[in-house]
């Protein structure tokens, strides 16, 4: 097809997603990307800037579990572009991948900034306009990929139900007072001067992103663990260093009335308190962490998208991908996969429209 032939697509985000599908086009369309800011900016913070591209898990049931928003919608979704096809995409444009032991996979370079400089050599044949966009642009094909804080205004003009965004990801504000215990951390619950965050918060918080605030939280620090016994092998320790055994000493610091107290004076009732603050520690949270979340919960209403293109049902060549869907995933690599099957899908989607149908 001769350059002046080629359709134009009209891509509204220049992150993972919209990148993606730019990609899978660009041989065949006239391909513009717009963004406000520079493109694929967003892959620089994640993994801690090694750039956590994905998670092992290959059956695409199992990996959609792993979404507390849209895991039914991701059947169709990854039984067409899988972990697997990711990795393949990502070998194609250069970027050699390892699994590490908890699943998440990453470069090899361990660089962020290696994989976006990569990605955009790829994508030789996209045009890049860096603007923002407040309605729809003049094009026969238009992917709105704007992720999950902006263009929902343009989405509601065209009739679409937006899910009202909420924070995922992200620290917990706590009516209780942590700052004397900030930076401490226990089973992935890190104490921070505002509450609580760390990767177990991220996902409770992300559970309950619609949940209304105030709301307990309780967590087991220790297990199942006989403290009798260990007061009565160590009586002249001070409970303080008996506990560190199991927590960080500044925590049993916090928790304890009576730090210096040696173990053999220890009665039940105390020994029950200082467990049921090590089993049954309870936190109120009263607010997110402002401005710090990593996704957002809510988005384009799924049910006004086709799951096998993602192509609005309400407006013909116009096409959804990535964070804008009412769609998020926990820590892990799960919201990139995301990204990157649905900006697949929505370039397919065109192209398949493309061939039987006329296009705006």
């Amino acid at each position: 097809m001769e350059q002046g032939l080629k359709s134009k697509v009209a891509i509204i985000g220049g992150g993972p997603a919209g990148c993606i599908c730019a990609y899978f086009l660009q041989n065949d369309f006239d391909v513009t990307v717009y963004d406000k800011k520079s493109p694929l900016l967003t892959l620089l913070p994640t993994g801690g800037g090694r750039c956590n591209l994905a998670h092992a898990e290959f059956y695409f049931k199992e990996l959609a579990k792993n979404y507390p928003r849209g895991e039914k919608f991701l059947y169709s979704v990854f039984s067409r572009f899988s972990t697997s096809d990711t990795l393949e995409f990502f070998e194609k444009i250069g970027v050699e991948t390892y699994i590490q032991d908890d699943m998440r996979i990453f470069p090899k370079s361990d660089s962020a900034k290696d994989v976006r400089e990569k990605f955009l050599k790829a994508l030789n044949k996209v045009k890049f306009v860096k603007k923002e966009l407040f309605d729809i642009p003049d094009a026969d094909y238009v992917v709105i990929a704007t992720g999950g804080h902006a263009s929902y205004n343009i989405i509601r003009a065209l009739g679409h139900r937006i899910v009202e965004p909420k924070p995922a990801l992200t620290g917990l504000v706590t009516k209780e007072d942590f700052s004397k215990i900030s930076g401490v951390s226990i089973n992935d619950v890190l104490f921070t001067h505002k509450g609580i965050s760390g990767p177990a918060i991220y996902k409770i918080s992300s559970l309950k992103a619609r949940d209304k605030f105030p709301y307990t939280l309780s967590f087991n620090f220790v297990g199942d663990i006989d403290l009798q016994t260990a007061l009565n092998e160590n009586p002249h320790k001070t409970i303080k260093n008996l506990l560190s055994e199991y927590v960080p000493k500044s925590f049993a610091e916090f928790i304890l009335d009576n730090p210096d107290e040696k173990c053999h004076r220890i009665d039940g009732k105390m020994r029950d308190k200082i467990l049921d603050k090590l089993q049954n520690f309870t936190v109120t949270a009263i607010g997110t962490v402002p401005d710090c979340e990593v996704v957002t919960s809510g988005g384009v209403d799924l049910n006004e998208i086709n799951p096998k293109t993602m192509q609005s049902k309400l407006v013909d060549n116009v096409y959804f991908c990535g964070e804008v869907m009412d769609i998020d995933g926990f820590c892990g690599g799960f919201n990139l996969q995301n990204c990157w099957s649905t900006g697949y899908l929505a370039s397919q989607g065109i192209i398949s429209s493309s061939a039987f149908s006329n296009p705006l």
